[in-house]
């Protein structure tokens, strides 16, 4: 890992975020590099996407949007991520990586891409991205982390956490009356299939 650049992260990503995503960071940076030691994929790339993975989140709304609209040719978008403000920062911290902390790995760019939504057929990267995010012991709940940890430990065991997020993900935007987008449906029925 280049420590220049990883502290350069660190000072950059320290003065945009609020101290609380700041930590959530960190912690998924963390997160990522337990994951990516377990299940053989490059530790420097997870924690650099972890760190970044949520770059782009305190910018306002309005400026993320602009960010989304401008760019949207480069990465997919699909409508119902524009329904909802909170899936925002994924699309717009791909651009945000890239111009602003100088990030060109694709693999990179794609695991910030997919961190929220996520998508079907992840790379190895994307999924465990998108997984510390949800798990980093940082700022997430532990009554939550451990529902879906404790799936690690199967068969497909990365795959089968997965699936556990998503089922949490979709009870929680039913019980608060939020759009579900369709590829998170979509998603959640493909890794469903894969198991039952």
């Amino acid at each position: 890992m280049d420590f220049t650049n990883y502290n350069n992260i660190l000072e950059k990503l320290h003065e945009t975020l609020t101290p609380q995503r700041y930590e959530h960071s960190l912690g998924v940076a963390e997160e990522a590099v337990v994951l990516a030691e377990r299940f053989g994929i490059d530790k420097n790339k997870a924690c650099i996407a972890g760190l970044l993975h949520d770059c782009a989140k305190c910018l306002p709304n309005e400026k993320l949007l602009d960010i989304v609209v401008k760019n949207k040719d480069i990465w997919e978008i699909d409508e119902c991520e524009l329904l909802n403000y909170k899936t925002f920062h994924a699309p717009a911290g791909v651009v945000i990586a890239e111009k602003e902390y100088g990030i060109t790995d694709k693999e990179i760019l794609s695991a910030i891409r997919w961190h929220t939504l996520g998508k079907k057929k992840m790379s190895s990267l994307e999924k465990i991205i998108y997984l510390a995010d949800k798990i980093e012991k940082r700022t997430r709940p532990s009554e939550y982390r451990e529902q879906i940890e404790k799936f690690l430990n199967e068969e497909n065991g990365l795959d089968r956490a997965i699936l556990e997020s998503y089922k949490l993900t979709i009870k929680s935007l039913a019980d608060r009356n939020l759009v579900i987008c369709f590829p998170t449906i979509d998603i959640y029925n493909n890794l469903l299939s894969e198991f039952f």
